[in-house]
């Protein structure tokens, strides 16, 4: 059985979800009845299969109700970090056509929208709140409320589009074409999440990230499909995670490397004293696990951790496990979804034991929304079913993946995917600034850091309080986890006579010294 809704008629007390800090739950039959009603509220508002809605909340369970309303009613679902600002998600609003948004009523940047609405968001024409009220603006209990809790009649299978870093900086739609079938329909990833992890009823699921990233919601849904609890943190600490699955006896959870790190670090007489024995699966992805981070945890947990190495894009994956990673440390696995191919920049494959750029054959036929150079640009040149993330890596005579680089200059930090250009962007225009480089450096805590590189207009200028007016005026602009946490400069930055930035020269210098080049 793949949907809450088999799973509602058989067990309706079952939790569906539970929030970790209150013990707030959210059984099955309560989500299939809100499921319902949420979707019939669509269908009032003329929102039909196949049109996008959007959530713009933290941690909380509607944010189960609200997707698995849409996903019933055919609907793409968009979700939105809160870590944007006003501007950064009215873009993503605009981009994506949404026709409701239900958002986070204390969000500064809400309030920042609202005031600029319609004008931000002419396409915009509902917005509710979860959890709590703010004046003029409906919740979304209150607007679902008077329809009834059976199924629509027009029922279809929905998903989420999610949105990915694009190559003016500005992030893009991962859209999957709808099949159009049952909601109830069997969905591919939660088959793999059985075949994998045994995912089932009997499965607790931590899901301490925030769920507005693909991973965690693809994961806690997917455990929704098969009938599991998702018991959700509304902020990860290590203390907080590791009660948890002591208190909820949890089975299995996806992490980041970031997270492992921290809970290494909380003092072995507090972190030992934690029973985790109900644990047999530790997931982890988004970014790739430093050695002696991963053999840590294999030594504390034991052989249940567990990697795969894919993208939103959804065009193929590895996996392996404990017990292959310690005969292939470092590597991310074999191909489990589609067909390897490591290649040229011309397109062709190259020998075993070479580096290229990883192509996937086999998997989803990914398109970026409103960006059609973006889609032909991850494609293979002589292959256009084979497509890239934009990674570099090689494979060994065992078929085993090992990444060295990434193509482009995407920043990993603590799993949150960042593209510079948007830093750039806004810091170029900054009357002291002559040129200027973002990339990503080396960092103990969150794999990679933003950096500026900057080229003074007045090289006299050069010090802490130019960084510190840097730093703050990109804060200004931008969400702050894309902005730079320091600022070096440089009397000039290397540039090609066509004006070509040598970024990867830059970048370098900051990795020399690091046992990886990719972090």
């Amino acid at each position: 059985m793949m949907h809450p809704r088999l799973h509602a008629a058989t067990e309706p007390a079952r939790p569906a979800a539970i929030l970790a800090e209150t013990g707030e739950t959210l059984t099955y039959g309560a989500l299939e009845t809100v499921g319902n009603q949420g979707a019939h509220y669509f269908r009032s508002l003329g929102i039909g299969a196949g049109d996008t809605i959007a959530i713009w909340l933290p941690n909380t369970l509607r944010y189960f109700e609200i997707y698995w309303a849409a996903q019933r009613a055919g609907l793409y679902i968009t979700p939105i970090s809160t870590k944007l600002t006003a501007d950064e998600a009215a873009y993503i609003l605009n981009d994506c056509e949404a026709r409701l948004l239900v958002a986070d009523a204390g969000m500064a940047a809400l309030d920042d929208l609202l005031a600029q609405q319609p004008g931000l968001c002419p396409k915009l024409a509902t917005i509710l709140t979860a959890d709590s009220d703010k004046s003029g603006l409906s919740h979304w209990h209150d607007a679902i409320a008077p329809f009834p809790g059976t199924p629509i009649a027009d029922e279809s299978a929905g998903f989420h589009m999610v949105y990915s870093s694009g190559t003016t900086g500005r992030p893009k739609g991962i859209r999957l074409p709808l099949t159009g079938g049952p909601a109830t329909e069997p969905h591919m990833l939660a088959d793999r999440q059985k075949s994998r992890y045994g995912v089932g009823p009997n499965t607790v699921f931590l899901s301490p990230a925030p769920i507005y990233h693909t991973a965690p919601l693809a994961f806690s849904t997917s455990v929704q499909r098969l009938g599991g609890t998702v018991v959700m943190l509304g902020k990860f600490t290590p203390e907080a995670a590791l009660e948890a699955i002591q208190t909820y006896c949890v089975t299995s959870t996806q992490m980041v490397p970031t997270m492992f790190l921290r809970l290494l670090r909380v003092p072995d007489g507090q972190r030992l004293g934690y029973d985790l024995s109900s644990l047999t699966h530790v997931v982890h992805a988004a970014a790739p696990c430093p050695v002696d981070v991963k053999q840590a945890m294999i030594d504390w947990l034991g052989p249940i951790i567990y990697e795969y190495y894919g993208g939103s894009e959804g065009n193929g994956s590895t996996f392996i496990t404990s017990q292959e990673w310690l005969r292939k440390k470092g590597s991310v696995g074999r191909a489990d979804w589609g067909t390897i191919h490591i290649c040229d920049e011309a397109g062709h494959e190259l020998p075993t034991g070479e580096q290229g750029i990883v192509y996937f054959e086999g998997g989803w036929d990914f398109k970026y929304l409103n960006d059609e150079q973006k889609t032909a640009d991850a494609r293979n040149p002589l292959h256009a079913d084979w497509s890239t993330l934009g990674d570099v890596g090689y494979l060994d005579a065992d078929g085993y993946l090992f990444l060295t680089d990434r193509k482009s200059f995407m920043i990993i930090s603590g799993g949150v995917n960042i593209y510079p250009q948007e830093a750039e962007n806004i810091l170029s225009f900054h009357p002291k600034v002559a040129d200027v480089a973002v990339i990503g450096v080396p960092d103990v805590d969150m794999g990679e850091a933003v950096k500026a590189v900057v080229q003074p207009r007045d090289w006299t200028e050069a010090g802490d309080a130019l960084a510190e007016e840097l730093i703050a005026y990109c804060r200004a602009r931008l969400s702050a986890i894309k902005c730079p946490r320091s600022v070096d400069f440089e009397r000039e930055l290397p540039r090609h006579e066509t004006g070509k930035l040598y970024k990867r020269e830059i970048r370098d210098r900051y990795w020399q010294t690091n046992d990886k080049r990719i972090a």
